[in-house]
């Protein structure tokens, strides 16, 4: 409690007058015990994460000199950032009791935090097929202007959340990644003469393709084989490879913005003497994709609506979205078993 002139005029010749208090703590609206006993302060160390800053200094200068789209960008360890992101609130709660509270200082792996969110977009989030780098498949023997229902999961981790359709038709789009003309070893994804599953539909068999002037594939032509309707061949007969794919005539256009870390270093404040931990921001934390297709289900989304684009991570509907223009903020990825052989290779 803070004395006031008044009251020390009123004390003056008495005896029990009240002891005057720490002048240190005057003015801040402290109030201490009287039982005697010294107050006890305890002091928590900052939660620091990998491939990014915690200080509110350092993340204002962040935001000031434009490095960053403002204090909810999703690459901004807020909050807000971390909502835009599609980061689940269960997922953030899970981490913090994961880690608890220390008193001495130390750096948590974003990793770690990562994972929170995958285990819990993986159960509660509906899967959707897109396709962010387009490659436009002709299926030959496809009937000309027919359109296939086909079903598919939701939620393989959530029998409640049942299924949809998918519509299928004579021209198709899947990722500019999954066809090789020339394929290296171990890629089990479409080549010409190989045949693949096409998920939840049919398997096909790549016949031709059509370059432009630089001679890059911009088109393939492939057969597929009716009696696979599902997934699965009646004579028994296996492939290795599984794509997903999206109906070129009912696809919805999507901007995708896909975010890395905001720093190349794991300390962000690594810099060699005279340098600057600007030095360290990640010029590829944002790339933004246009002309990605999705499929239909996704047309009637809502900012914030979470989910995993099959084969490719986790996303949400960015508050930018409108009607006319959806767009979606890569969450998290997946973990790439191919981009492991690439590595090895």
């Amino acid at each position: 409690q803070s004395s006031s002139p008044s009251d020390a005029n009123n004390d003056k010749g008495n005896s029990t007058a009240r002891p005057s208090p720490n002048p240190s703590l005057r003015g801040r609206g402290v109030v201490l015990n009287t039982t005697g006993a010294p107050p006890r302060q305890m002091e928590f160390a900052r939660l620091n994460l990998t491939y990014t800053v915690m200080s509110k200094r350092k993340l204002l200068e962040l935001v000031k000199e434009k490095h960053v789209h403002g204090w909810d960008d999703p690459r901004m360890p807020t909050l807000s950032g971390m909502r835009r992101r599609g980061y689940p609130a269960a997922a953030i709660r899970a981490f913090c009791d994961g880690v608890g509270v220390a008193r001495r200082d130390n750096t948590i792996e974003l990793a770690r935090l990562e994972f929170h969110v995958r285990e819990e977009l993986n159960k509660t989030s509906p899967r959707v097929m897109g396709v962010l780098n387009p490659l436009k498949v002709v299926i030959e023997n496809y009937p000309e202007g027919e359109t296939d229902e086909l079903d598919a999961i939701n939620n393989p981790e959530d029998a409640s959340a049942g299924s949809r359709k998918v519509p299928f038709s004579k021209v198709i789009y899947i990722e500019q990644e999954d066809f090789a003309e020339v394929p290296p070893p171990k890629y089990f994804r479409l080549a010409p003469g190989v045949e693949v599953r096409l998920r939840y539909a049919y398997f096909i068999r790549a016949t031709k393709v059509v370059k432009d002037e630089a001679g890059n594939v911009i088109e393939v032509h492939a057969t597929y084989d009716p009696a696979t309707r599902g997934g699965d061949a009646p004579d028994k007969r296996k492939v290795k490879g599984t794509i997903h794919w999206v109906s070129a005539e009912h696809a919805v256009d999507a901007e995708v913005r896909l975010y890395e870390t905001l720093f190349n270093k794991e300390d962000a404040e690594d810099v060699p003497e005279g340098g600057h931990w600007h030095d360290n921001l990640n010029p590829d934390s944002l790339k933004t994709l246009t002309g990605c297709k999705l499929e239909p289900s996704v047309k009637s989304a809502k900012a914030g609506d979470a989910y995993q684009l099959e084969r490719t991570g986790y996303f949400s509907v960015d508050a930018d979205s409108s009607d006319r223009k959806l767009i979606l903020n890569r969450t998290v990825t997946l973990k790439d078993s191919w981009a492991k052989v690439q590595k090895k290779g």
